[in-house]
């Protein structure tokens, strides 16, 4: 394979945790990355990680904070401007606040960075992925999204306020960010299934990571006890439903160790999950513009 015909992956969240590890798997594949990172120093030393192990050397990693939507449609046009087309897109960048924060642009920060800047910066490179999956069979062009069991921790999403902002709790933030991976994963199933283009949701277990350490005290206290898997075993599903034949079978799952598993009641009702992306887009609108 020569680098003209590698495909291309998009991942956010590519400078530590289970982001890196699918970045390097992929580039040892013969992959093309494009990662994200927040951190200029974890974005350097990334990028050097991932081009010593790829096959293309073909690594490009930029800085962008999506919990920033502005931000999220500058990365888009930085993409765009890379490649002209997406292979995979990999939504893994994501977090718990310890308290809730507004953002510039007016949005709580945690359901921001966690669902609406992933929902602009997908839509906005929708066109390249439908380049790729015109070029290449059904099911090879992939979105995957990085979950969490915490979206089965509450009974639903609030789609009067999905932001939560009559009711602010750190890990409501989080679990109703984490429930929306998975609600994002069943809305673009449906309408990009004529596309030929397979979206998935992944619950990466509990991952020995960075990701406990800006959760609030009684959630890392908590976070002790829980039994932990290694990164690469926490990034395992991502790259497996990425490169497998298996994960262009189907389209909409969510998923845990290699195995569909049951999501929250909720992204089975069809019209919730129709109300859903429309409550995204006027939360996006309201500070994009329509």
């Amino acid at each position: 394979m020569t680098s003209a015909d590698s495909p291309v992956a998009v991942i956010t969240g590519a400078s530590s945790g289970i982001g890196k590890q699918v970045a390097l798997a992929l580039a040892e594949k013969g992959w093309r990355v494009i990662g994200t990172g927040r951190s200029p120093d974890r974005i350097a030393q990334a990028q050097d990680e991932i081009r010593a192990v790829s096959q293309t050397g073909e690594v490009e990693m930029i800085r962008a904070d999506l919990s920033l939507l502005a931000e999220a449609m500058e990365l888009a046009d930085r993409i765009k401007a890379l490649t002209a087309r997406v292979d995979l897109l990999a939504n893994n960048a994501g977090g718990m606040a310890r308290e809730m924060i507004m953002t510039a642009e007016g949005l709580e920060a945690n359901f921001a960075g966690n669902h609406l800047g992933p929902f602009v910066l997908t839509n906005a490179l929708l066109p390249l992925l439908r380049t790729a999956a015109k070029e290449s069979e059904p099911g090879r062009v992939r979105i995957i999204n990085t979950a969490s069991d915490a979206s089965e921790m509450i009974p639903s999403i609030n789609l009067d306020d999905m932001q939560n902002l009559q009711n602010i709790s750190p890990g409501l933030a989080y679990c109703t960010g984490k429930l929306a991976n998975v609600l994002f994963a069943r809305a673009l199933a449906s309408r990009l299934g004529d596309d030929g283009i397979a979206v998935h949701a992944v619950h990466p277990g509990a991952v020995d990571s960075n990701f406990f350490s800006y959760a609030p005290d009684d959630t890392q206290e908590r976070a002790r006890e829980l039994d932990k898997v290694s990164e690469q075993e926490g990034a395992d599903t991502l790259i497996w439903l990425a490169t497998e034949e298996e994960g262009g079978l189907t389209s909409g799952g969510y998923w845990f160790r290699r195995e569909a598993r049951a999501p929250n009641p909720v992204v089975e009702d069809a019209a919730a999950v129709d109300r859903f992306w429309r409550e995204s887009e006027k939360l996006v609108n309201k500070v994009l513009g329509a």
